[in-house]
């Protein structure tokens, strides 16, 4: 395994405790970032469930949207309190405030009251008088049980470890790649090819019946893909592949996760030019997988990925991903802010984003 990166020591405040002291915020808030947070950030009630509707309030009514084609619950007022895409199984929810940041890499701050989770099964029309659906719903709606957004967190700079009942670290700071050793600053200083298996040290079987072991060099390291499947297929159980042409699970590469047909494409990939940047990305939602082309010597591969989170306190929309730059998770801004709005490095490589 290639040396630790040495990183400068971060003061950070106690995490705040969310209500009922059952669950907490997952990332840690300095003391003067917390007090001159806004005040959304102060966690809201718990959502309260009626167990003979399957999980929904009685007031709760159901609307069919389209571009995409989606089910959307509202509450008594009006307001959309969660969404269901066809043909994805990401869910997005709203629940208790949270707020997101970073602040060894930026200063960025996201506060967002969304809660991503993987239902069961992909959405489809009337999906919601389905058993399977009550039975998830009721179960996760106002759950403060960890979400994408919260593992997400559990690997940027100075991230604790966390382990599991077998001693497997799960969780923690984790890298991009190890030192390449023909790299030099500004082109390609670590590998790439670091996937879920190799950050936790373990072999991994996969459903078409390969097992890959993790190589030494690369524990405790997930490329931007890599990354993506450690979130969403080992931690958020998707089925995942054990390469792009594997047809049963979440391919191994961004490229092949873009051109992929699960789940449903907010932002149909048109090329990868830059004339093929898409003339709106309104259509996001937090949750959502944005695809990018960085490097010009991938030619027609797309080479970059992260997890749309929504508006951060500016208004940015920022994603989070692992970079090369910042050696690991981050939505820092060391080799380019990670905003998707305006003309920024990754504004502009934006090539397309599903919902999976």
């Amino acid at each position: 395994m290639s040396p630790k990166k040495k990183r400068p020591v971060v003061h950070i405040a106690t995490v705040i405790a969310l209500l009922g002291g059952s669950a907490y915020l997952t990332v840690e808030l300095r003391k003067d970032e917390q007090a001159a947070a806004p005040k959304v950030q102060t966690v809201t009630d718990t959502p309260q469930l009626d167990s003979a509707s399957g999980g929904q309030t009685a007031a709760q009514t159901w609307e069919r949207l389209k571009a995409p084609d989606r089910s959307v619950l509202r509450d008594d007022k009006g307001q959309v309190v969660a969404t269901f895409t066809d043909k994805a199984r990401t869910a997005t929810l709203k629940g208790p405030s949270r707020t997101f940041s970073e602040p060894a890499n930026t200063k960025s701050r996201v506060v967002t009251d969304n809660w991503v989770r993987l239902m069961p099964e992909a959405w489809r029309k009337g999906a919601e008088k389905e058993k399977w659906f009550k039975d998830w719903f009721k179960e996760f709606y106002g759950s403060q049980e960890d979400d994408v957004f919260a593992m997400g967190f559990q690997y940027v700079q100075d991230a604790p470890v966390k382990k599991d009942d077998e001693g497997i670290a799960y969780a923690g700071d984790a890298e991009f790649g190890p030192l390449n050793p023909n790299g030099s600053s500004g082109n390609d200083l670590r590998e790439e090819l670091s996937d879920f298996y190799d950050y936790l040290g373990i072999s991994y079987t996969f459903r078409d019946g390969r097992t890959i072991q993790p190589e030494e060099k690369r524990a405790r390291a997930a490329d931007c893909s890599g990354f993506m499947r450690l979130l969403w297929g080992y931690r958020s159980r998707y089925p995942l592949a054990s390469t792009d042409k594997s047809p049963d699970g979440l391919p191994r590469t961004a490229n092949g996760m873009a051109r992929s047909d699960l789940g449903a494409d907010v932002i149909p990939l048109k090329g990868v030019g830059a004339a093929d940047r898409p003339k709106s990305i309104n259509v996001l939602q937090p949750g959502d997988l944005v695809f990018f082309k960085l490097d010009a010597r991938t030619k027609e591969r797309l080479d970059h990925m992260g997890t749309y989170l929504g508006h951060d306190t500016d208004g940015n929309m920022v994603f989070l991903s692992s970079r090369e730059e910042v050696n690991g998770p981050t939505i820092g801004d060391k080799g380019g802010a990670s905003r998707l709005n305006g003309e920024g490095y990754y504004a502009k490589t934006l090539r397309s984003a599903k919902r999976l």
